[in-house]
């Protein structure tokens, strides 16, 4: 397993991504948009799936004008979506592809930054919902496509108030936190059982929408570019990482 050092410098070799399926959750904007079209770059297939139809068509376009392997788009709305909507998007899939090599746990709603004493119970049922609950039921019903990989990585994005709550942060800090632990419990029951590992990244301050929502004051030339991140996500996706199991990363050194 390489160390922070060695994941901050590492230099992904072209198309090591061939010939792999990867659902990215998010994929219309921010990191989600970049992983995407970073994995297309190595030569993945990139299932957008997302919420707004009209994100994932630019993502989609950028891809194909790329002349990267051509995409699919799957919308979803986590927020509204039921069992059945995750188990229909199983079957989709199954229609359509041999087997899903990879799934990015991008989407995420940052919700209140207010006291606990003062959170709304809707605001905290959302993000749940978006945060926690939807990952759980697209993981479960994307396994059967996954376990037909040689080698499927599932990677959740994580955060520094995920492993230390922090005043104020409320669900986003809860759910990320239960994420963690998700990662960690799969990765354990897939140990040495399944051809899937199980890790999570958290990228650090990266310049997305949701950043600039979080630290309104804050100056958007000093936070990171997500394409700058993007080698790490690379790394954990391709075969190189094949054993890596169980594994918290930081993007960006502390």
């Amino acid at each position: 397993m390489k160390d922070a050092i060695e994941l901050i410098t590492y230099k992904p070799e072209a198309n090591c991504l061939a010939n792999k399926n990867i659902v990215v959750t998010g994929a219309g904007s921010g990191i989600g948009a970049q992983a995407a079209m970073s994995f297309a770059e190595f030569g993945a297939t990139v299932i957008l799936a997302g919420r707004t139809l009209e994100k994932l068509e630019w993502v989609y376009d950028k891809i194909e004008q790329a002349g990267y392997p051509k995409p699919a788009i799957y919308p979803i709305n986590l927020e509204g979506a039921a069992e059945q909507d995750f188990i229909a998007m199983g079957d989709a899939l199954k229609a359509e592809f041999k087997c899903i090599d990879g799934l990015l746990h991008n989407a995420a709603e940052l919700g209140a930054r207010t006291p606990i004493a003062n959170y709304p119970l809707r605001d905290w049922q959302k993000l749940m919902q978006v945060n926690v609950t939807a990952p759980f039921l697209m993981t479960r019903s994307l396994l059967p496509l996954l376990q037909k990989s040689q080698a499927a990585s599932i990677l959740f994005t994580g955060s520094s108030v995920g492993v230390k709550g922090r005043a104020y942060w409320g669900a986003y800090a809860v759910s990320k936190a239960a994420c963690e632990n998700m990662m960690q419990v799969l990765a354990d029951e897939f140990d040495g059982n399944d051809k899937i590992r199980v890790n999570s990244i958290n990228p650090g301050a990266t310049r997305t929408s949701m950043r600039a929502v979080a630290y309104p004051a804050e100056d958007p030339d000093t936070v990171t570019e997500a394409k700058d991140l993007m080698n790490r996500y690379i790394y954990l996706m391709c075969d190189e990482s094949k054993s890596v199991n169980g594994q918290q990363f930081n993007a960006q050194p502390k």
